[in-house]
């Protein structure tokens, strides 16, 4: 391969990895002025006097988001179930927003685009040495078509670490659901104070719970509330604690002693499958024992001998 080629792209892959970082940093710092501000119990976009924070990235986001979603229409399906699919596991994923479906329709379209024209500009030398006729229009097939399912598999990696969130903290909601209950409150107070209690510490369960707060209020029954729920998260745990709540209320048995009892069998489930990962740690800790960790203890324990006697035998 030319240096130069190499050099050209070393350089687009860094400064990738420098727009990446970049990003990641501003979002984190934005997200820490959020928590510092909810913590002085000040509004989160309250700026300084005289100046107007972030107006630059606002006007950026929102032609970027107009871009996506005139990219999206285009290439809209008439298939509604489709777009209700995709629209399903974005909620799955936490966005809510009304347009995100389109505008997901409209990233992978862009980003096939995008990387299809990235190989255009760097790899049009790289494929020259190659013998193969089709290696360049193969490798830019390639490139288009990670580009176009990159975004499905992101969003499935969302969906994952999402559920894994409400997992961790869904064990701490549900204890605090039994002492609302138990203290006094109704089942939609105790939701709505779990609601506000957990966001600090678990935003994703929190706003699931503040959401089943907006629809009771809005007059949705609570069971097609909780069916929501359990729509939205996709988790078992919720699925249980959903039919505990729904049975309840249809037989009119106790809540709190029905809670209660609840929360103690999760608790002893959690502690199953803990004892249960600890039980087949030895079996998977066999493989990289077996593969990495004996073989290189018997070179470094034979080796030397070998050595000797390969050396003895060469002398006679």
């Amino acid at each position: 391969m030319d240096p130069l080629l190499l050099i050209s792209l070393l350089v687009f892959f860094m400064m990738m990895l420098l727009g990446w970082g970049a990003y990641a940093f501003y979002q984190s710092r934005e997200r820490a002025s959020e928590w510092g501000a909810r913590v002085k119990g000040e509004s989160s976009n309250k700026g300084k006097p005289g100046k107007t924070p972030g107006k630059s990235t606002d006007s950026f986001r929102q032609s970027l988001e107009y871009l996506l979603e005139r990219l999206g229409q285009v290439t809209k399906s008439k298939d509604q179930a489709q777009i209700s699919h995709i629209r399903e596991k974005l909620v799955s994923a936490g966005y809510r927003k009304p347009k995100a479906a389109i505008m997901f329709l409209g990233t992978r379209i862009l980003l096939a685009v995008l990387l299809g024209v990235g190989f255009l500009i760097f790899g049009t030398e790289a494929t020259k040495g190659m013998s193969s006729p089709y290696a360049f229009p193969g490798i830019l097939v390639l490139c288009m078509v990670v580009g176009f399912y990159g975004p499905q598999l992101w969003l499935s990696s969302a969906i994952s670490k999402r559920k894994e969130r409400l997992v961790d903290g869904f064990p701490d909601a549900l204890d605090l659901m039994v002492v609302c209950v138990e203290a006094g409150l109704g089942l939609d107070q105790a939701m709505a104070r779990v609601g506000q209690e957990i966001i600090m510490g678990h935003k994703d369960l929190g706003e699931e719970f503040s959401l089943l707060n907006l629809e009771l209020r809005a007059g949705l029954s609570r069971e097609q509330a909780l069916r929501n729920l359990v729509q939205r998260t996709g988790l078992e745990d919720i699925r249980s604690l959903v039919a505990l709540l729904i049975q309840t209320d249809r037989f009119g048995t106790s809540i709190g002693q029905a809670l209660r009892v609840h929360s103690d069998s999760m608790r002893m489930n959690r502690r199953m499958k803990a004892e249960e990962k600890a039980a087949q740690l030895a079996v998977k800790l066999m493989i990289p024992l077996i593969l990495f960790i004996f073989p290189s203890l018997m070179v470094v324990i034979a080796g030397p001998g070998a050595i000797r006697l390969m050396n003895n035998f060469a002398n006679f």
